[in-house]
């Protein structure tokens, strides 16, 4: 985290729209029919519904999937009492979190008082409209009293995460950490250092899941709660002990476990070696645990260590818990989220993680061997396992305990909903991310001037997606990487122009006149040509010097395009190439070739759906193709219907048991229960397309970018398919992200286009 610079956090708070979240509407709205649906007239139909039964408010409205984050900013993440609207962003923050794990939608609002009755009636006045509430970052004690009656006074879950969140997933982690001790839950001894809202909830979900109260002991700022104490409220009396201790370092001698929920540096390598064996030490403080990892592990060679820390292992983060507590809860339309409930998502993260680790997980934390034991005591937070798991076992639990409106009949039919209604883009990146981590690509960059590509260097280097090479000159780097405040150590810079590259051009340039010298290119222009940056960069991917190579261009692609040609040759003999852009959807990837490069015949046609399809295979994805007319299925019998339809009947007859079919316009390609009502005998039935081919270049050029603005899906490319090593050319006005992106895709693939489809498709 100290990696992150001030300039790049506010920039990405205000870069475009400004914030994290919006609004998106989620019925039909373009007509006057549309409107009048929802909005007058036709509006007062569900309206009466819901006065004559509350509960189809669940049924007619948002409200079963909307979520409240609610803070006073009295006590916000590391920062203390900054106010409500200073807040804000972490509110924004933590819907962000629910939409992307979850997929809960959520209103944050910030109400602006440290009074507890204004806030609780507050919150009373506003509930209807909400299916659960999620508090933050309220300062104790304050919000013990707030949340308990607002428990007692609402009829929908209300959980103040600051307590909870942390209390289910320290829990989890007990849980295990006993079972790799090999002690028992009700012997332990439990020094929890810190007694604010989370040691208190913590300290509460230990007890109620085995721990002995009188075993026990928690300590303020100013030392152990203790019954001789008068300073205590009637929250820390509860946890006060009749031992005659008073400081840590006393009760932490011969304990087992110690829960850190206080100030970093607090608890020492002396006192860690008075726990007794196999010492369970949370150092939960953040950004500075109570210990360091380092200085714990030294300590004890038998020590069972999580902090809150992403660096470490066993990380104590409620994103783990959370969204998919509500999820379960707002998904039986649950009153409440009660102790059944936690503790079912305790059990249920502490089983998890005794199961074997997908590849995927494994490989996104540093392609380390997870598996059950001091190391891994609760799953990471990208197992895309966790929202099946979690949010069911706490559904169960709501019904169990007589809190849900609604009952589940089958399991795995809600579990497989639950996966599916995440879409499968994220995981598509991460999968990309994750490959690309396995094997990084040297990308060499020959606009390493450019302040986007260094910003974009440097989330490659620190993310470990590929090894920049620059071509420019080191002092312009330099200076841009000081006002930036960038740091490129690992990136390596050519100053491809000097004179200490001078060798280099002449071999460069022998290797491209032997290329081009029967295409009509002199030796001393090829010398010339070793003076652009381009030309040197492509020459380094054709030599080997760089595995791959990302340049722009500002206006004209094809000239750009064609200077790549002259370097790096097609794959088939035909020198057929085609452009591939992803576009990152709810529904998943979608790939829409060709957008970049030529309008083609039909023969063309062919073959870029033959790229396409291999490119597709690649990411471990199955191509269901569809190729886009004006037309469907012989409507139209001439100009780019006519074509489009012949290249469908030349991929059928030589690759039958391809996923494609056309000619067909976009709406039937994308909605497959339309497809199938009017084309009933289409190749691709009911399935969801994924790949789309153009007929012509104008329409493969415009599509993905108009979709780009008018949804702000995330688009990725343009990719060059068929080219023998992995070439790319994006535009001018690309973000750092869409740099990045391509990075890995291209780093985590082999080169693009390389493979093309046999007859055994």
């Amino acid at each position: 985290m100290s990696k992150i610079k001030k300039k790049a956090a506010l920039s990405y708070h205000s870069e475009g729209r400004p914030g994290k979240i919006e609004v998106v509407p989620t019925k039909p709205y373009s007509t006057q029919v549309d409107l009048s649906l929802a909005y007058s007239p036709g509006v007062a139909e569900p309206c009466l519904a819901i006065a004559d039964n509350a509960a189809d408010a669940y049924k007619y409205t948002v409200k079963g999937n909307l979520v409240a984050v609610i803070s006073n900013g009295t006590a916000v993440l590391g920062l203390g009492d900054i106010g409500a609207i200073a807040g804000k962003p972490v509110m924004e923050g933590k819907a962000l979190l629910f939409k992307i794990f979850a997929d809960v939608d959520v209103f944050d609002i910030e109400i602006d008082t440290k009074d507890p009755e204004k806030f609780i009636e507050t919150v009373k006045l506003i509930s209807p409209t909400f299916g659960g509430i999620n508090l933050e970052d309220i300062k104790a004690p304050e919000c013990f009293e707030i949340e308990e009656r607002l428990k007692k006074e609402l009829d929908i879950p209300v959980m103040h995460d600051d307590q909870h969140g942390t209390a289910i997933i320290s829990s989890a982690a007990l849980l295990n950490a006993v079972e790799v001790s090999g002690k028992k839950l009700s012997d332990v001894r439990v020094v929890v250092n810190g007694a604010g809202a989370s040691a208190i909830a913590c300290s509460k979900l230990y007890i109620s899941l085995g721990v002995k109260r009188e075993n026990l002991t928690m300590l303020d700022s100013k030392g152990v709660l203790t019954s001789r104490r008068t300073d205590l409220n009637q929250m820390k009396k509860e946890f006060a002990t009749t031992r005659s201790i008073s400081t840590l370092e006393e009760a932490i001698k011969d304990a087992d476990v110690f829960l850190g929920l206080s100030k970093g540096n607090i608890l020492s390598g002396e006192m860690v070696r008075s726990m007794a064996a196999n010492p369970i030490v949370f150092a939960l403080a953040n950004p500075t645990p109570e210990i360091s990892y380092e200085e714990a592990t030294a300590s004890r060679p038998d020590i069972i260590f999580a902090t809150g820390r992403s660096d470490y292992p066993n990380q104590v983060n409620n994103v783990l818990g959370f969204p998919f507590i509500f999820r379960g809860a707002l998904d039986v339309h649950a009153k409440s989220i009660n102790e059944e409930m936690k503790i079912a998502a305790v059990k249920a993260l502490a089983a998890l993680a005794k199961e074997p680790v997908p590849e995927s997980v494994s490989s996104a934390y540093g392609n380390t061997r997870l598996s059950f034991g001091r190391d891994y005591l609760i799953p990471k937070p990208m197992d895309p396992r966790l929202i099946s798991r979690i949010s069911v076992a706490v559904a169960k639990a709501a019904i169990d305990s007589g809190v849900a409106r609604r009952h589940i009949d089958d399991w795995d039919v809600y579990s497989f909903e639950l996966q599916r209604r995440m879409g499968h883009s994220s995981d598509f990146m991460n999968n990309m991310t994750i490959k690309a981590k396995e094997k990084p690509r040297r990308i060499v960059f020959p606009n390493g001037e450019n302040i986007k590509i260094l910003q974009a260097a440097q989330s490659i280097l620190n993310d470990k997606l590929g090894q920049p090479i620059l071509l420019g000159s080191t002092e312009k780097i330099a200076q841009l990487c000081a006002a930036g405040n960038l740091d490129l150590t690992g990136a390596e810079i050519v100053r491809f122009y000097g004179e200490e590259e001078k060798a280099r051009r002449e071999l460069y340039a022998q290797q491209l006149f032997s290329k081009r010298q029967r295409k009509g290119m002199p030796y001393q222009y090829a010398i010339k040509k070793m003076e652009n940056n381009d030309m040197f960069g492509l020459m380094m991917v054709e030599s080997g010097d760089a595995d791959a190579m990302l340049t722009s261009f500002s206006s004209d692609y094809g000239k750009k395009f064609n200077t790549v040609r002259q370097v790096i040759s097609a794959y088939e003999d035909d020198n057929h190439v085609a452009g591939m852009f992803i576009v990152m959807t709810k529904r998943g990837p979608l790939f829409l070739a060709d957008c970049a490069i030529k309008s083609p015949d039909s023969t063309a046609l062919v073959k870029t759906t033959e790229l396409l399809h291999a490119e597709v295979k690649k990411f471990g994805i199955e191509p269901r193709i569809a190729l886009i007319s004006y037309s469907s299925f012989g409507v139209v019998q001439e100009g780019s219907a006519k074509r489009v339809s012949r290249a469908v009947e030349m991929l059928h007859n030589k690759y039958p048991d391809m996923l494609v079919d056309g000619e067909i316009q976009a709406n039937y390609a994308f909605n497959e229960k339309l497809r199938m009502e009017k084309f009933p005998f289409n190749k691709l039935r009911n399935l969801e397309v994924n790949c789309f081919v153009f007929p012509c270049l104008s329409s493969g050029n415009i599509v993905p970018l108009f979709v780009k603005e008018l949804s702000g899906y995330e688009l990725i490319g343009p990719l060059i398919l068929g080219l023998e090593k992995p070439v790319h050319i994006l535009p001018d006005e690309c973000s750092v992200r869409d740099i990045i992106n391509m990075v890995a895709i291209t780093s985590s693939n082999v080169p693009a286009g390389s493979e093309t489809p046999d007859d055994s498709i």
